[in-house]
């Protein structure tokens, strides 16, 4: 199965750095040595120590693995008592090295005890701090990842649930108008209910997505659009421009299509001679895309529904999107504009 990680994220870090280590320890005890007729001897109990200190930090590590992983609390008292026990141990080892070894000769007296338990447990110590702060720096980048993922998991349940506030606002208005029709005209209302359809399955199945591209959501405002026409006829005239190469824009499914209704709301059914519904979307210098439904009439102050829809969009534009999408409703020469501010990386 191939393994996509990068290589550095691949590479077993506490075996590189072990034998990095304690590989060094030969060399640094020649240098800190006097030279003497048996160089090689001397070598010999370098690495002759640097495998003891390979195999009891390895235990010594595999028994807080094991700790840990338990749930055990692992503080400064039980590590402190660990390097004691640990360079003693080292010191016992190292003295059967140079009693094997014998690279000054046979061991006499005790003199030299004091500076090799210093020495070890010092070592010890080295290693001890070192482990311990790359596993709280792993901790630490571990509960970061976790929270991450948390938040992230919080905003997708809080996107679905704007999602979710969408629809059947959407459906109960076309059920009105379905239902306003069908006594009025009976082949009119069966083309509505195949054009709602169309919008109920595109609804569905883009609720399962953050995002969707323009061209997607432009055909079921397409849809949505031929339901009302045939409800309100000449009352309602529609423009669409859609600038070159920008049908793979994403936004969030039904963004669009709920700023159009409010267009035809408080356009064209408040009015009793209807309204052009404008809807435009183009590059602007700067990179970004400007997505932008506008209609004859005025924002009304009391609309407690367009509100609530321009106010959902924009959180769910921010959720999908991140905070520099945007929305903003304007009116200007009679004209009220719902502008849509898509990042270029959309």
């Amino acid at each position: 199965m191939r393994n996509d990680r990068p290589l550095l994220a691949r590479l077993n870090w506490y075996w590189l750095l072990q034998l990095a280590g304690w590989g060094s320890l030969p060399l640094m005890m020649i240098s800190m040595s006097p030279g003497g007729p048996r160089p090689w001897a001397m070598l010999a109990v370098g690495y002759w120590g640097a495998v003891a200190g390979l195999l009891i930090s390895d235990i010594w590590h595999r028994i807080l693995k094991r700790r840990i992983r338990d749930g055990a609390r692992v503080g400064w008292k039980i590590i402190a008592l660990a390097v004691l026990v640990l360079g003693s141990i080292h010191t016992g080892v190292q003295l059967v090295g140079y009693m094997v070894i014998k690279p000054y000769g046979d061991v006499h007296g005790i003199a030299w005890l004091p500076g090799a338990l210093i020495s070890w447990w010092s070592i010890h110590l080295v290693w001890n701090t070192f482990y311990m702060s790359v596993l709280a720096v792993r901790r630490a980048n571990r509960f970061e990842a976790e929270a991450l993922r948390l938040e992230i998991s919080a905003k997708d349940a809080e996107l679905r649930a704007l999602q979710a506030q969408v629809n059947p606002h959407f459906f109960f208005n076309s059920m009105n108008s379905v239902r306003a029709l069908i006594y009025e005209d009976q082949n009119a209302a069966a083309q509505m209910v195949d054009q709602l359809a169309s919008v109920m399955r595109y609804a569905l199945q883009s609720g399962q997505n953050d995002t969707v591209p323009l061209s997607a959501e432009m055909d079921a405002v397409q849809a949505y659009l031929a339901i009302e026409k045939i409800r309100f006829e000449e009352r309602m005239r529609v423009s669409v421009d859609i600038g070159v190469g920008l049908e793979h824009v994403r936004i969030p499914p039904m963004a669009l299509q709920t700023l159009v209704e409010n267009a035809v709301k408080y356009g064209v059914e408040a009015s009793p001679t209807g309204s052009e519904i404008r809807i435009r979307a183009r590059r602007m210098e700067d990179g970004e895309i400007h997505i932008e439904i506008a209609n004859l009439g005025a924002i009304l102050p009391f609309a407690k529904s367009t509100k609530v829809g321009l106010v959902n969009t924009r959180k769910r534009l921010a959720l999908a999107l991140g905070p520099r999408a945007n929305l903003d409703l304007t009116e200007h020469s009679g004209w009220v504009r719902a502008t849509m501010t898509i990042p270029e990386a959309a």
